[in-house]
């Protein structure tokens, strides 16, 4: 069968990522694998070394039932049904049977066919609540496998014809089959296939079609055109038994114990891809050592022991001395570099991130620069944070009604005849509370802000300024990528910090005059980043605001990038952190890229019509946001 690992999404289209990370977790819950991702591919697919499932396009461009429905059709079929029934040793020996056969990927897609077909009774009876999805899936493939029929008749494709005709006896029932010249030479298979109603195993499938190939296999010259099922086709080489050179004897694992279930193929690739980080010897996970140790003192390695000395290999030296291993200090990162690993995602484990901060500017012409965009934002500054300073005040003097002591009220003594617990009584001064909240504000320093950099500068100034004459705690962070250094192993992030949570009031300006722009940003790393600063902040309210002009885009991160940064939103708003993004260009974005940020942040994104208006978006959403906070004390 022709590979699909090669299929290539050819339109420009992006599934919300909010739903993609909902599917996810569907499919994690019911396989009982925390470590499974699902994507969408051509067809529905299991791909044990990528720790993946697939569901299929064949779902797209419909209406909205009918696309969730028959998505979770494909997961409940793949996690439900394949997940923990199908026996990938029936079906190796099956592949190993046939592969000489001259219409070998036929009988396997029919293999399939019938499995499918068992599987979507099997989860059915199991959980009675999928029920709809499927009989939405047996509408939507009966109508396209009616179709293709048609059309491979018409071309000559007689097997390519006989895999729909078996799939509409089976969901549809013979008695409603397509009548024509191919259908009267396939019809005698009908009478072995209504078997398919009495199938308990995998085995018992393909004894099924072996049954049923014989009567076609001379109206039958030519293999499969196209391809209908790609569950399979990773499943052969991720089955197969990797064992060392050199190793023989009762060094050898158990060569019969294998892994029978797609279930068990994912959980051992799972370990064996799984980051190791200690100097223990590692060991295939495909069977383990069922033979004596071959030394007596032998333990089992940690993570946590060191490498102490180390021999040196080739002939053997009686003189030869243990050199101690340079391995770590080979290993070691640079001094304020650090390793991201798996707690800032799964697509940022190998970046490797330095924290510092930025060079304030000291040049005469960006000081002057400096200097008239203050003055020109001053009466901004003046007006928002004597706005809410006199709603501070107002909240302060407010009276305060309904209480169980204080002023009493002579108007409420009525209460006392008809309430059990009446409050009467009233205060008017609230005691003054400082503002109950914190920002953290990253900004976007990839290529791409170049020319925005000025405007860019003006309004984190303006955010700056009016947080500073309000005495909130807030942080500033430039985030990006090293596009040149970056390689599969390592990705280099920097954030360069212009005001940390820890200056205060300080001014920070001359910081802000230095932000400049360098290659790539990785967002969702960057908002896990925040949202470790801010998670442990003690204030009610926690805002985490982006400034950026586009997409993530970093190495390797293109098409997982918008997932992974939609992701991180969603952990940050699970921390009662609110997320808000701010979109920066010289013109107004397109509809599908405004649909692409609300995937990512949902309601909480607002873009200018122009690079001009970015400040006094800004100035809207800070009065906003402090309202906000101001409201809530």
């Amino acid at each position: 069968m022709a590979d699909l690992s090669r299929f290539i999404q050819f339109n420009n289209e992006q599934l919300d990522p909010r739903l993609m990370l909902h599917y996810e977790q569907l499919a994690k819950a019911l396989a009982n694998a925390p470590f499974l991702s699902i994507t969408e591919r051509q067809l529905i697919e299991m791909k044990p070394q990528e720790q993946q499932i697939a569901m299929s396009v064949f779902w797209r461009h419909r209406d909205e039932e009918t696309t969730n429905l028959g998505r979770l059709s494909d997961i409940y079929l793949l996690t439900v049904g394949f997940w923990q029934e199908f026996s990938v040793n029936d079906w190796l020996t099956f592949e190993e049977e046939i592969q000489d056969h001259p219409l070998n990927k036929l009988f396997k897609q029919l293999v399939l066919l019938v499995e499918e077909f068992r599987f979507m009774d099997m989860v059915v009876k199991k959980r009675p609540g999928t029920k709809k999805a499927f009989q939405i899936r047996r509408s939507a493939y009966i109508d396209s496998h009616k179709h293709r029929f048609e059309v491979n008749c018409q071309k000559g494709f007689v097997a390519d014809a006989f895999v729909n005709y078996l799939y509409l006896a089976a969901h549809e029932g013979m008695m409603k089959l397509p009548q024509n010249e191919v259908a009267e030479k396939l019809e005698a298979a009908l009478s072995p296939f209504q078997q398919i109603y009495d199938v308990k195993s995998t085995q018992d499938s393909i004894n099924l079609i072996y049954r049923v190939m014989p009567y076609v296999e001379q109206s039958i010259t030519k293999d499969l055109m196209l391809n209908y099922y790609a569950l399979m086709d990773s499943i052969p080489e991720a089955a197969k038994f990797h064992e060392h050179k050199g190793v023989n004897g009762q060094e050898c694992g158990n060569r019969q114990d294998k892994k029978d279930t797609i279930e068990q193929l994912f959980r051992t690739w799972h370990r064996e891809t799984k980051e190791e980080t200690g100097v223990h010897l590692r060991y295939e996970l495909e069977r383990g050592n069922a033979g004596k140790a071959l030394s007596l003192e032998a333990e089992e390695g940690k993570d946590s022991n060191e490498i102490s000395e180390e021999g040196t290999g080739g002939a053997p030296n009686t003189d030869a001395k243990p050199q101690k291993s340079l391995m770590n200090e080979v290993k070691k990162l640079p001094r304020g570099k650090r390793q991201a690993g798996k707690e800032y995602g799964e697509q940022n484990v190998n970046v490797v991130f330095e924290e510092k901060r930025i060079d304030k500017t000291k040049e005469l012409q960006e000081l002057t620069t400096l200097a008239t965009w203050r003055a020109e934002q001053a009466s901004s500054v003046k007006a928002l944070t004597t706005e809410f300073r006199k709603r501070i005040t107002q909240k302060e003097i407010a009276k305060r009604e309904h209480l169980s002591k204080g002023r009493l009220d002579s108007s409420k003594l009525v209460n006392f005849l008809f309430e059990d617990r009446p409050k009467p009584f009233y205060q008017k001064n609230a005691p003054a509370k400082p503002l109950n909240a914190v920002f953290g504000l990253l900004i976007d320093g990839s290529a791409s802000m170049m020319d925005k950099m000025d405007e860019t500068k003006k309004a984190v100034l303006l955010f700056h300024d009016v947080l500073r004459q309000l005495n909130i705690p807030h942080e500033m962070v430039s985030f990006y990528e090293d596009a040149y250094e970056a390689t599969p192993e390592i990705q280099p992030n920097t954030f360069e910090w212009l005001h940390k949570l820890e200056d205060g009031q300080a001014d920070s300006g001359t910081a802000i005059m230095s932000l400049s722009s360098h290659e790539d940003n990785r967002d969702g790393f960057a908002i896990r980043w925040m949202t470790r600063r801010l998670k442990h902040r003690d204030e009610k309210h926690r805002f985490l605001l982006v400034f950026s002009d586009g997409e993530p885009s970093a190495f390797d991160y293109a098409q997982n990038g918008v997932k992974d940064t939609a992701e991180a939103v969603l952990e940050a708003e699970k921390q009662n952190i609110q997320v808000l993004h701010l979109f920066l260009n010289t013109e107004m974005p397109g509809e599908e890229q405004l649909q692409l940020f609300h995937m990512i942040y949902g309601t909480h994104t607002v873009a200018a019509d122009n690079v001009e208006k970015f400040t006094e978006i800004t100035v809207r959403l800070l009065r906003k946001l402090i309202t906000l906070v101001i409201q809530s004390q």
